[in-house]
């Protein structure tokens, strides 16, 4: 049920009751869901499907492998912002850490009070994420499996009466390896490749990899299909189209993509909300030194969070990076830096990151998207007191220096100066930032003046057209949004089964 663009060459036409464009934490869940609930579904992705076999943990080698642009996605406005996104079956839960946190309540009551969305809150949304979480077997990193910088951290977060735990992450069988983000060599991360595309193929879908979807195909104000581009192993395009026709089309292109396509697909109603309200968590990190081996490569990379700071918007989660990319960060020059790397078995990290008050935006500018995002003052501020927050735990775990990633401050010797880069005038463009988690661009609501799409998923303007994937949130989920993603998938599959069952009788 893998069609490669070799298996079956020149041009293909297909038909379906559903096809979905992409095979991520959405698009894999609505699949398998309206598979296994009778219907006839076709997935088109545009990466290729890779197995354990080819997760070698070599980091610039899975980078070319599995990140789309070789990790180098990212933002322009006040500073530049790599948000890296996944381009292979699984999407991004390939070549993310597995963290699976519901969204809090607070959110979810938000979502229904401001925009409509129903049943969310007080256990509303808890049979989609009950289900998913079942799936995907989610449960607490066990202590054997911690990694160590988290151990090391932990030791700081107790001196300083704060409180932590063990990541939920959706893993069976993990040994601890400590290259999630380059693909599990395990199989033991439950993502999509591994979990749900592989149900979905049981169930009878067909998966058309290499494909690369450019437009929904719309007529009289609903959609009909998805016109796609067939492509070779190099991602060059083979000059032949795959045409698939259904009743229905889901679109789970993630946050940066699926405007793009909706707008190319002349489905983005001039001056809508389309392609507006991105949030992506701006994240950052810190690197401690310690005087005892660390071994950070060792255990679960994303282990250990604290949540103390949540009603701030601040997340501290765990972090490892490989010595080939941490490297580049490292502060110092020639024999410095050298002298820096040669320490690297006694360096421990530590993540931030902040549920963004700050809005972007995605512009159709050809085959990339082009994303604008301005980090405004508050969440500067937010990111500079998570910051000094790690690093004055680093401090009291026992540190002897501190690289906080602060252009103008490299180098921290001291829990006093620690403290002081929660005060300091700082511009974005003077944090080394990352972010990990689009969302927002095509939001869920019943106001169609406010929001993309309706309750059920189905876009506002195209009927029969639905978009399953992290675009749908009205605002940050303030946690990392995997499980989210899945429970809304779940839901608006539901739905869509819901519809093909009475649409059948009615044609008849």
């Amino acid at each position: 049920m893998i069609v490669r663009p070799e298996d079956a060459p020149g041009d293909l036409v297909e038909h379906a009751d559903v096809v979905v464009i992409g095979t991520g934490a959405g698009g894999a869940v609505v699949a398998t869901e309206l598979a296994e609930a009778g219907a006839r579904v076709t997935l088109i992705e545009e990466g290729e499907f890779h197995t354990a076999r080819d997760f070698t943990g070599r980091p610039l080698e899975q980078t070319r492998l599995l990140y789309r642009d070789r990790g180098m996605t990212g933002t322009f406005g006040n500073t530049f912002i790599p948000v890296p996104l996944g381009r292979s079956v699984g999407g991004t839960t390939t070549i993310n850490s597995g963290t699976c946190f519901r969204t809090p309540d607070d959110i979810l009551r938000r979502w229904e009070r401001e925009f409509g969305i129903p049943t969310l809150a007080d256990a509303g949304l808890a049979p989609e994420f009950e289900r998913v979480e079942q799936a995907i077997h989610v449960a607490p990193v066990p202590e054997e499996l911690l990694g160590p910088s988290a151990k090391i951290f932990r030791r700081g977060v107790e001196a300083l009466g704060f409180h932590g735990a063990a990541i939920p992450r959706n893993a069976a069988g993990c040994r601890g390896t400590g290259v999630c983000v380059f693909g599990c060599p395990r199989d033991a991360k439950q993502s999509m490749n591994v979990s749900y595309i592989p149900r979905a193929l049981r169930a009878g879908a067909r998966l058309h990899v290499r494909s690369r979807a450019d437009r929904v195909l719309i007529e009289d104000g609903r959609a009909i299909g998805v016109a796609a581009e067939r492509l070779r192993a190099s991602g060059r395009s083979r000059n032949e189209r795959l045409w698939v026709l259904a009743d229905r089309v889901v679109v789970s292109a993630g946050a940066l993509l699926t405007p793009v396509l909706l707008a190319r697909s002349g489905a983005a109603r001039r001056g809508g909300p389309l392609g507006r309200h991105l949030h992506i968590h701006p994240a950052t990190r810190v690197l401690a030194l310690f005087d005892e081996p660390v071994r950070a490569w060792e255990g679960v990379p994303q282990s250990y969070h604290v949540s103390d700071f949540g009603h701030e918007g601040i997340m501290l989660e765990g972090i490892s990076v490989p010595p080939s990319l941490q490297a580049v960060t490292l502060p110092g020059f020639g024999f410095a830096h050298k002298q820096r790397m040669a320490a690297y078995e006694r360096m421990a990290s530590f993540g931030a990151m902040v549920s963004d008050t700050s809005e972007g935006r995605v512009f159709a500018t050809g085959a990339r998207p082009l994303v604008w995002y301005w980090l405004n003052r508050d969440d500067v501020n937010r990111l500079q007191r998570a910051i000094s927050i790690v690093a004055r735990t680093f401090f009291a775990a026992g540190a002897r220096e501190l690289y906080p990633g602060v252009r103008q401050c490299p180098v921290v010797g001291s829990a006093q100066e620690a403290e002081a880069l929660a005060s300091r005038s700082l511009r974005a463009a003077d944090l080394e930032l990352m972010a990990f988690h689009p969302m927002g661009t095509a939001r869920m609501g019943t106001d169609p003046n406010r929001c993309a799409v309706a309750p059920s998923g189905e876009l506002f303007g195209v009927r029969g057209l639905y978009v399953a994937d992290a675009s749908l949130f009205p605002t940050s989920t303030r946690v990392n949004p995997q499980l989210t993603i899945m429970a809304f998938a779940t839901r608006i599959a539901a739905g869509i089964a819901g519809t093909l069952a009475t649409r059948a009788p009615a044609a008849g």
